[in-house]
């Protein structure tokens, strides 16, 4: 479990490519002297395990469906990402959670800087709108982020970015037609599915 409060901007150092695979070498940052082989991380909000660590890297198995559900695929070398260690349960717990399992794949519609906020627009899939409520909770590439606004016509959720967001995390860089990974609150999901089982429907 994470809570989407992002602890370390890395770097994908390379990219090794398979018909069913592919392994990620990342440069862990500022996060590395914590990161032990075994350890799940969430990269850019997506949980991977950590099969090999040096000094400044360790890599990660990503499996083909991961590939072609979340925005990994469209990493390359040089890309930002945004890393977080699981969650240890003795401490503090901001944010919200986040469990690492991708829901669906949004994409940029506009980043607007301002003078304190900047203005973050993002088209999500139909399917999830019904998931995200105003001020409620989204993880949006593994950071942790309240809603701003809704507009259900165009499936555009409005965000708003403070300064910390935007230097400790890769949103800053993102443009517009960017894909991100989306992970909505795991508690509308507990409660669809509790509203389904009792009224003997199934899931969609």
């Amino acid at each position: 479990m994470f809570t989407g409060l992002v602890e370390a901007l890395g770097k994908v150092i390379k990219i090794e490519r398979s018909e069913s695979s592919a392994i990620f070498t990342i440069d862990g940052g500022s996060l590395i002297s914590q990161v032990k082989l075994g350890d799940s991380v969430a990269v850019n909000g997506v949980c991977l395990t950590a099969t090999s660590v040096t000094p400044t890297t360790f890599t990660a198995d990503v499996m083909v469906q991961t590939l072609s559900l979340t925005s990994l695929s469209q990493l390359g070398v040089e890309s930002p990402v945004n890393l977080e260690l699981a969650t240890v349960v003795d401490g503090r717990m901001g944010g919200h959670i986040v469990q690492g399992h991708v829901d669906g794949v949004a994409k940029v519609v506009s980043l607007t800087p301002g003078d304190k906020w900047a203005r973050f627009d993002i088209e999500i899939p139909d399917h999830l709108g019904k998931y995200i409520v105003n001020q409620g909770s989204i993880a949006v590439d593994g950071v942790s982020l309240t809603v701003g606004e809704i507009d259900d016509a165009k499936n555009v959720v409005t965000l708003w970015l403070i300064p910390e967001t935007l230097e400790r995390t890769n949103l800053s860089a993102k443009k517009s037609g960017d894909l991100v990974n989306i992970e909505v609150d795991i508690l509308a999901k507990y409660v669809e599915r509790i509203m389904l089982k009792s009224k003997g429907g199934a899931d969609e």
